[in-house]
């Protein structure tokens, strides 16, 4: 059994090593080739402090717990402490100062389009704000793309968007991977608008429109047909190269699809205030 606090070694051979992200100007985690297993370690103990200040249990400004106080409550080396700080440092959570010690950065410093940062965020309960944030990103984005993408529709752009359409109707009852389908649906958009820099923004938001997603099927009971038939809506205007209604189907979709989500938030709230009531 797991003694609270330890980072534990189960599973971690499985573990995806986020790479890159790194803000300009911050180092970027070392290597020198330490064996996989230990780097895993490294990461798995720096997404549990990286949740706990993105969590707000370490104010910003704030000095974090010694080196041997941490080492004694996570059961790890000094040196994994070191190397999962430098991972959170290279993400822009901590920095430290010889004699000083190791500091929280302010949120603004914070690398919010880190896939990792964002789901340390997203790790916790969503709130309404954050998920509006992340819907702003998208509206700022995916309408455009999805407008370059009607303007020079290419055979093997659109035929991809057809196909993760057509695994979104068939799985539409859950007996797949719908969430992935919607996730290849906008991916696939983003990349047909043929602009390099608009492409490179689906890797960098991937976790937040997974998170998205995630929460815009789970709103209001029979809510599935309409969201199918907006994304429908979209890949048409693609294929029939109608770059403003392409923009104009996007947008829709996205201004519905929070409604979806904040539905889900409310209903998700109203729960919990009934279970938390005397």
């Amino acid at each position: 059994m797991t003694r609270p606090g330890k980072v534990s070694t189960a599973g971690l051979k499985r573990r995806r090593v986020a790479a890159g992200h790194v803000p300009a100007g911050r180092p970027a985690a070392r290597d020198h080739g330490v064996p996989e297993f230990e780097r895993n370690i490294y990461s798995q103990l720096a997404g549990r402090l990286g949740q706990e200040i993105v969590a707000g249990l370490y104010e910003n400004g704030s000095l974090l717990p010694n080196a041997q106080e941490m080492c004694t409550r996570f059961s790890v080396s000094r040196t994994a402490l070191r190397e999962a700080y430098s991972i959170l440092n290279a993400k822009g959570l901590i920095f430290a100062r010889p004699k000083i010690g190791t500091r929280v950065r302010p949120k603004s410093e914070w690398n919010l389009l880190d896939p990792e940062v964002l789901a340390w965020h997203l790790a916790a309960t969503p709130s309404e704000h954050l998920v509006g944030e992340l819907f702003v990103l998208r509206q700022m984005v995916e309408p455009a793309a999805a407008a370059l993408a009607a303007a020079a529709p290419a055979r093997e752009t659109v035929q991809r968007i057809a196909e993760a359409y057509d695994r979104m109707e068939r799985f539409k009852n859950g007996e797949g991977d719908l969430i992935g389908a919607d996730l290849d649906f906008h991916m696939a958009i983003l990349e047909a608008s043929g602009n390099r820099f608009v492409a490179a923004l689906g890797g960098l938001i991937h976790t937040a429109l997974e998170i998205t997603f995630r929460l815009s099927w789970r709103g209001a009971a029979g809510i599935q047909d309409n969201r199918l038939l907006q994304h429908r809506e979209v890949f048409e205007a693609i294929r029939d190269g109608a770059p403003e209604r392409a923009r104009e189907r996007m947008a829709a979709l996205l201004r519905d699809s929070i409604g979806d989500v904040r539905e889900y938030l409310r209903q998700r709230d109203e729960a919990a205030a009934l279970a938390a009531a005397p």
